[in-house]
């Protein structure tokens, strides 16, 4: 049913075809250049007093339904740590491309198969959004538009009803085709025939033909669909904090770098030598992973610091500690010694 289009061969009909791998760029690649030195990089750590520690805490545990105020209020901070961590992020803004036989009733729609030459997938034009934003687009392909009789129903536009056998009635229900009742009296329902009309049909025998809506033709073509999307990755440099990594993921840090551009570059010079190795990894990565099956169209990659402070307390003379992270000031207290209200004196 389905032309044979040069450079479309092969596509899927309705269930979406496989990503389309983009052309070869015709521009090298640039060598990127030693990155000088960024003094922002070696700030010192910023610590917080013990009172926006405490005020923090207290917020923490009033949120915590099952969680006795008695340690914030009665419990000695006996000592303070800061400690560091950076978190580098590489976002890859690409731009997929797939391609699918569809189908609809032939109204009188434009027909433009073989005028010429139809576009290939990624000579049609797509405005892209703006960058790192999520979006889809359908776009009809030219030149790929024709009539073609409906399979489904032979070009009729109906189909034989299927509980009638298409003669438009049935045996009659309630006399079971004899044309009486077991009275022996003659059968009203109908009127005496032993066969009453297709409630399914409506005593027609046919249906309306859904694939082409009664037309008998279906204009066939071929979709573009367009999908920009942004592929990401993290890493977090070790620290010895004692914080479950997992944690920063829901907090920000303060940006010490950001680089957008087509195709970002490791980063050099970093103090953390880690978070240098992680970036020339990931980029990397992303471009053997996104340039097979996607058209990269911008980069992004930034450095946070995340601060964490460690509290250590007591109360009830024994030790415990929490956690302040990231610019929200987050706290984690794994073991926070009055978590049932019932049970503190």
């Amino acid at each position: 049913m389905f032309d044979s289009i040069l450079g479309y061969e092969g596509i899927a009909a309705g269930g979406g075809g496989a990503y389309l791998p983009p052309p070869m760029s015709s521009v090298p690649m640039p060598v990127p250049a030693q990155a000088s030195s960024h003094p922002e990089w070696h700030n010192n750590i910023p610590s917080i007093s013990e009172g926006r520690a405490r005020a923090a805490f207290e917020d923490y545990v009033s949120s915590k339904c099952c969680y006795s105020s008695a340690p914030v209020r009665d419990g000695v901070i006996t000592n303070m740590e800061s400690f560091n961590t950076y978190r580098y992020r590489l976002e890859t803004f690409t731009e997929y491309r797939s391609t699918e036989w569809c189908q609809e009733p032939y109204t009188g729609q434009h027909v433009d198969a073989g005028n010429q030459r139809a576009p290939g997938p990624w000579e049609i034009a797509a405005q892209p959004p703006s960058y790192f934003t999520e979006h889809k687009e359908t776009i009809r392909v030219p030149y790929t538009s024709s009539i073609k009789k409906c399979n489904p129903c032979g070009g009729l536009g109906r189909n034989p009803c299927s509980s009638c056998t298409a003669t438009g009635s049935k045996v009659c229900s309630e006399c079971n085709g004899s044309g009486q009742c077991p009275d022996n009296e003659s059968c009203n329902k109908c009127d005496y025939s032993g066969r009453e009309k297709c409630s399914s049909c409506s005593g027609s025998g046919f249906h309306k033909c859904d694939t082409c809506d009664e037309k008998g033709q279906i204009l066939v073509f071929i979709n573009l669909k367009v999908k920009w999307s942004t592929e990401g990755d993290d890493f977090v440099a070790q620290d010895s904090s004692g914080l479950r990594p997992e944690k920063l993921g829901k907090v920000s840090g303060k940006v010490l770098f950001s680089d957008a551009q087509i195709t970002v570059y490791p980063v050099l010079g970093f103090p953390d030598v880690s978070v240098a190795q992680a970036s020339e990894r990931l980029i990397r990565d992303h471009q053997v992973k996104y340039t097979k099956n996607s058209r990269i169209l911008q980069q992004r990659q930034t450095i946070e610091l995340i601060t964490i402070t460690r509290v250590n307390y007591t109360w009830k003379e024994k030790p415990y500690v929490y956690y302040l992270y990231g610019n929200e000031l987050k706290v984690n207290a794994d073991d926070y010694p009055a978590t049932c209200c019932c049970s503190v004196m």
